[in-house]
């Protein structure tokens, strides 16, 4: 058994992982090409989350997706450049709006820099993935044109908040498919797509992504809560303090409005104070991460993981199936 990709990913076909390790190798060498400039500070700027590392998972989903047809395609690897260009930039305007200190164990962008340097940062990335993108073809850039809208629109919509008479939970989950899901869904598109795999693959592919997408932010949102710096690579609480309400959150009001329960109610309120206060985010923190909200939570991404994986259903069974399989136990298991 051998261990590839995120989470300690294990691939058991030594042609699969010989592919899948030669594929990301390259996509790492694809980012530091496309993060450099003629101005050192932009290298240094927008190469100082790629050196960070990350768990690449996006990149591996287009490797995998690619084994259904033929991995060495020449689109296969910018593809996934550009899926992980995306989700970078993402993380340095993400970093200005939470203003978060930490991403992936090292000072954030707009910590070191500032936020005007952060963002700019972030705009550079983008363009950068458009000129790898515009090689890729026409259908390329209106794949990731639509998924970044849906992108972006999930930002939008979670940061308006639900309107009247909306389910927050509903609210938030469709929020997520698109800030989350959408962008995962297209990196297991492109893989299929660029290897010429058969439409119907594509397809199957693509909605595997975007439920495993959601999952994978649903266990974020769990680990957010749960989780130590050391673990998450950043701090936790970020979005708590931040008043983002994450599943847990919600969870916890949906509980408290059906049950009224005192202890509910004051937790409640607690969240509703200024967790800017150290002393009080710590307490907010550690009610939640007993509280049965937290487990709720969990329930869900187990179920959308689920859902990921009986997508997979109508694929031949193969290594690479195999290991997207995986990839939804992985992403409980990242959720406690």
């Amino acid at each position: 058994m051998t261990v590839v990709g995120p989470f300690g990913l294990s691939v058991r076909d030594q042609a699969l992982e010989a592919d899948v390790q030669a594929g990301l190798a390259a996509v790492e060498e694809g980012l530091l090409d496309a993060t450099k400039s003629e101005v050192p500070f932009i290298t240094g700027a927008a190469q100082h989350l790629v050196r960070a590392g990350g768990k690449r998972f996006r990149p591996l989903l287009v490797m995998l997706a690619a084994q259904f047809g033929d991995p060495y395609a020449p689109g296969v690897v910018p593809s996934a450049v550009v899926v992980e260009l995306t989700h970078l930039a993402t993380l340095y305007h993400d970093d200005v709006m939470d203003e978060a200190e930490v991403r992936r164990g090292v000072d954030s962008a707009n910590t070191r820099w500032g936020n005007a340097v952060a963002v700019l940062t972030g705009d550079f990335l983008f363009a950068r993935a458009s000129h790898i993108l515009a090689d890729l073809g026409p259908e390329a850039v209106r794949i990731q044109a639509e998924a970044f809208e849906r992108l972006v629109t999930g930002q939008i919509l979670e940061t308006a908040g639900p309107r009247d008479g909306r389910d927050p939970v509903e609210h938030y989950l469709d929020v997520l498919g698109g800030k989350t899901g959408s962008l995962v869904a297209v990196a297991c598109r492109f893989g299929a797509m660029m290897s010429g795999a058969d439409e119907t693959v594509v397809d199957v592919l693509t909605q595997y992504g975007e439920r495993l997408g959601v999952a994978f932010q649903l266990a974020d949102d769990v680990l957010d809560i749960a989780s130590d710096s050391h673990e998450s690579g950043k701090t936790p609480g970020t979005d708590l303090r931040e008043g983002i309400p994450t599943l847990p959150v919600l969870r916890l009001r949906e509980r408290a409005e059906r049950l009224g329960q005192p202890e509910d109610v004051a937790l409640c309120e607690l969240l509703d104070s200024d967790l800017t206060d150290d002393a009080r985010h710590a307490e907010a923190l550690a009610r939640l991460r007993v509280h049965p909200a937290l487990e709720q939570a969990r329930r869900d991404t187990v179920r959308y993981a689920e859902d990921a994986r009986s997508a997979l259903a109508p694929l031949p069974e193969c290594g690479a199936k195999a290991a997207l399989v995986e990839m939804c136990d992985a992403v409980v298991h990242r959720a406690g």
